[in-house]
């Protein structure tokens, strides 16, 4: 199999993993709206980071490393819970505030991707998608190191491909949205952060 094909299919598959809309997304979105574009592209790669380190595990077939994120499944999605309640109290307070237009970012962008990174990865069953995906595209004879490291730079171009499409779209909304919407979307935002968190917490008991 040629390495071309795969990357393209691979990215394919990266892509849709990325598309549906949740708190992940969410996030992106908000941060490009209330911060800039340089927060928003810093989240949407930390995700696309952590879809492809979930993808180097089905991939490289790392069932060490699956076991053990398994193993800890109710401490991450307590990590994650909190996290997101974090988040969702942060929007909703900030909907709630009076702020120039053009706010200086809150965050700074490399803690913005940190976050995501950890964010995306207190997620395990992720894996079992990434598992499915490397099983419908791996050859008869399983994948060579190249074609797997292949697979997994494609991923990671989809998720990122989808997350810049994201963050310019917001971006160009973003200036014309009057500071009274931009509030009552940081209050919605933080509702549903707040849902994804408790959510989250249940899942970890």
């Amino acid at each position: 199999m040629t390495m071309l094909p795969l990357i393209l299919k691979a990215a394919g598959f990266g892509l849709a993993v990325a598309a549906p809309v949740g708190p992940m997304s969410l996030l992106c979105m908000r941060r490009t709206l209330a911060l800039g574009w340089r927060q928003g592209l810093a989240t949407g790669f930390g995700i696309a980071t952590g879809d492809g380190l979930y993808a180097a595990v089905a991939a490289l077939g790392l069932a060490g490393v699956a076991a053990f994120l398994f193993a800890h499944e109710r401490g991450l999605h307590a990590g994650a819970g909190v996290l997101l309640l974090w988040l969702g109290v942060a929007a909703w307070r900030a909907g709630g505030e009076e702020r120039p237009a053009e706010a200086p970012g809150e965050i700074a962008w490399p803690a913005a991707y940190a976050g995501a990174v950890a964010l995306t990865l207190a997620n395990p069953p992720t894996i079992i998608t990434f598992a499915a995906i490397f099983t419908a595209l791996a050859p008869p004879g399983g994948f060579a190191a190249g074609a797997a490291a292949a697979t997994v730079g494609g991923v990671f171009a989809g998720s990122a491909l989808w997350w810049c499409g994201i963050v310019g779209g917001v971006t160009l909304a973003r200036h014309a949205l009057g500071e009274r919407t931009k509030r009552w979307i940081d209050r919605i935002a933080g509702l549903v952060f707040i849902g994804f968190g408790l959510l989250q917490l249940a899942q970890s008991l």
